[in-house]
């Protein structure tokens, strides 16, 4: 990944995504922003606590960045859903209120999807040939439930994309050097046990810290993507609080904005 700066606020780009024609793509910093105390600064979530307002002029700080088209997101409950937006659709958009999901598809140029994090991941797709790109909100539970496989399966089936051509771009969220789950034997199923970190002092043995970049990237490889269009950001949003929120570091903090879209 790479960094952007634009009237203050800063951004990063997946190289892999940054090369594709008609796409455009940026994860955003905390920084830049209106808001204050444990927003600082640019939050986009209406969820946590911040002004109102202060939410609204960062979203538009983020929609003039991408270009000024139209900014779609989420009401996020760590769930397996996706909401579709065809083209023949487009005379719905915007709709009154958020949708309950944490995946967006879509094949409409002009049409930016945001997905908010603070430790989750975001996973960003796109297809060149279908011309359809994805953005999708992957936290432990989304791991679980597996949501990269069915957003992939949900392109196939609804746009006719071809997983080996999708390219793929997983976005700065808690490390494998800040996951630990103490209660995993309770909260993460087994099959997902072989993703835990080993310790730094004894390489045989695993401790509770689990690498969720792993399991993403090996989930996208399950699904049919090539291992090499899947870019890594590989930057722990807990071990950098000063560029990211982090709900494991502040509990009390913001959402940052991580937003794809089409263009003609």
């Amino acid at each position: 990944m790479y960094f952007k700066r634009l009237n203050g606020t800063h951004s990063l780009r997946f190289s892999n995504l940054a090369a594709c024609h008609g796409l455009v793509h940026a994860v955003f910093t905390r920084q830049g922003g209106r808001s204050t105390g444990p927003y600082e600064s640019l939050n986009v979530s209406d969820k946590t606590g911040d002004m109102p307002g202060h939410v609204s002029a960062n979203r538009a700080l983020v929609d003039t960045w991408m270009g000024g088209n139209s900014l779609f997101c989420l009401n996020q409950v760590h769930s397996a859903d996706i909401v579709i937006i065809r083209k023949t659709e487009e005379e719905k958009i915007p709709l009154p209120n958020p949708p309950l999901a944490d995946a967006i598809i879509t094949d409409i140029p002009g049409l930016d999807l945001m997905i908010m994090t603070a430790d989750c991941q975001a996973v960003f797709l796109f297809d060149p040939n279908g011309r359809v790109c994805a953005n999708i909100h992957s936290g432990w539970r989304g791991s679980l439930k597996n949501i990269i496989a069915k957003t992939v399966d949900a392109m196939k089936k609804n746009f006719s994309t071809d997983p080996e051509n999708l390219m793929a771009g997983i976005g700065p969220s808690l490390g494998p050097c800040c996951a630990e789950f103490i209660n995993f034997r309770k909260e993460i199923s087994a099959g997902l046990w072989n993703y835990r970190h080993k310790t730094d002092s004894n390489k045989n043995i695993s401790s509770n810290y689990f690498n969720f970049w792993n399991v993403s990237r090996d989930q996208l490889v399950a699904a049919g993507v090539r291992p090499e269009n899947i870019e890594v950001s590989g930057i722990c949003t807990k071990c950098n609080p000063s560029l990211f929120f982090s709900y494991r570091k502040s509990r009390i903090t913001g959402r940052f904005a991580n937003v794809i879209g089409l263009r003609e």
